[in-house]
């Protein structure tokens, strides 16, 4: 039997299509296998769960941000006590930091471990720029939890472990960076008190030491750390987060105080542009132990730190209202022709404001700062107006766009938006990721 050409168009059109229908349903099968072989879990802001079984718990979050910054219109030179400096007015794009954090519990929930690579991108192949570390903890109980390791010292509000969830983007205002201190080595305790009112103490090996060996360390175990926390309202205060992205019905407020002191030695300094380093500066951005700033001859090897500071904040419906002043005295300032110094003291004090609102709730923030301290050697200060754009109704995208108008800035960094002495105009945008 042969078979005719109209009925072979209409054999191979009928196979074509039953081809496709057979090719779809293969393919929805493929689709639909994928979907059910997903695993694992994630929570936003505190990642993916990798692992969970009877003895231990692992997770992993990854916090990173690209930012364009301009420096263009700031001053070319400052001069402080050491001279004229050139600036290095920058104009450039990079991803500034990236941070992979793996925690979670070993033999007991209770028994928790932190550890984490973070890079400093801006500072390849200078000291710290790349950093491994991490911490253990023991949670007794809501009242006590005691840890060793790196951590933060917490003496002010910035470093009581509310990090990333600030107004700006991984930097902080210059006066809390002047005075605050860093992480450090060492063993800590903190809990609650009553509901609504926290302890967080520490001692540590010095004021900084990432990008600081062991070698370098003095042999007194002196450094000290403590705050406390109460929240009279509503006995919260959200991530404990700056701005009032919560939405809270109810004024939230909050009021702290700290205090850190710390005998430190010039050789156990970090360099000024390691790792989220702090150093003690002049307000005017000179090193204190740098030689012959107090004149010459003159070089400070040893000073005792110490410094207080006092917050209060309050939130309500997308608004929020925070505040903290810094108090430093500087003292015990021995070396090479320490004797012929004409005071025994520095002192110095500042402050900062910080006032925010949700336009879109938590979708648009708008914010404006302030910042100033008042030293023996100039008051430098600056202020800021910014925007955050949360695109997925929360802190896992954000990006932020946001002014600084700089006045002789006694901190700064290459992975901080400002140099040291920066006067004039900055503008920079980041786009953030913490997932």
């Amino acid at each position: 039997m042969t078979v005719k050409p109209k009925s072979k168009k209409i054999f191979f059109s009928l196979l074509f299509f039953v081809t496709l229908l057979i090719s779809g349903k293969v393919f929805a099968q493929s689709d639909d296998a994928s979907s059910s072989e997903k695993f694992g879990s994630y929570t936003p802001n505190l990642g993916f769960r990798l692992a969970t079984t009877d003895k231990a718990v692992l997770n992993m979050r990854v916090y990173s941000y690209v930012r364009y910054l301009n420096q263009k219109n700031l001053d070319s030179t400052y001069t402080n006590t050491s001279g004229t400096t050139l600036i290095d007015q920058r104009q450039d794009v990079q991803i500034n930091k990236v941070a992979i954090h793996f925690y979670g519990w070993l033999m007991d929930p209770k028994f928790r471990y932190l550890f984490y690579v973070w890079t400093n991108n801006t500072a390849q192949g200078q000291g710290a720029q790349v950093v491994v570390a991490g911490h253990l903890q023991y949670v007794f109980n809501k009242y006590l939890t005691i840890g060793a390791g790196i951590n933060s010292l917490p003496g002010v509000r910035s470093t009581e472990g509310n990090f990333p969830f600030w107004l700006t983007v991984d930097n902080r205002l210059s006066a809390d960076e002047y005075f605050r201190p860093s992480y450090t080595t060492g063993f800590w305790a903190m809990g609650n008190i009553v509901d609504g009112l926290q302890y967080n103490m520490m001692l540590g090996n010095n004021l900084s030491q990432l990008g600081v060996d062991a070698g370098q360390l003095d042999d007194n175990f002196n450094t000290f750390s403590g705050a406390l926390v109460w929240y009279p309202t509503t006995k919260e205060y959200g991530l404990n987060n700056f701005g009032d992205f919560e939405n809270h019905q109810k004024i939230a407020t909050r009021v702290g105080a700290h205090f850190s002191r710390s005998d430190e030695d010039r050789l156990g300094v970090p360099d000024s542009e390691a790792f989220e380093n702090v150093t003690i500066r002049l307000s005017d951005g000179s090193v204190i132990f740098k030689s012959g700033i107090f004149g010459q001859g003159i070089r400070v090897d040893n000073a005792t730190y110490k410094m207080a500071s006092f917050d209060a904040g309050a939130k309500y419906k997308g608004f929020a209202l925070e505040g903290e002043y810094y108090v430093r005295r500087i003292s015990n300032l021995k070396g090479m022709g320490t004797d012929a110094l004409p005071f025994e003291v520095l002192k110095d004090n500042g402050f900062q404001l910080q006032a925010s609102a949700m336009v879109i709730q938590q979708i648009l923030q708008v914010y404006t700062t302030y910042s100033k301290i008042y030293g023996e050697y100039g008051e430098p200060h600056d202020f800021r107006a910014g925007v955050n754009w949360h695109p997925w109704k929360n802190h896992v995208i954000r990006w932020n766009f946001e002014f600084i108008a700089a006045s002789n800035m006694p901190v700064g960094g290459l992975s901080l938006p400002y140099p040291v002495g920066a006067n004039g105009n900055i503008f920079h945008s980041s786009l953030q990721v913490n997932f």
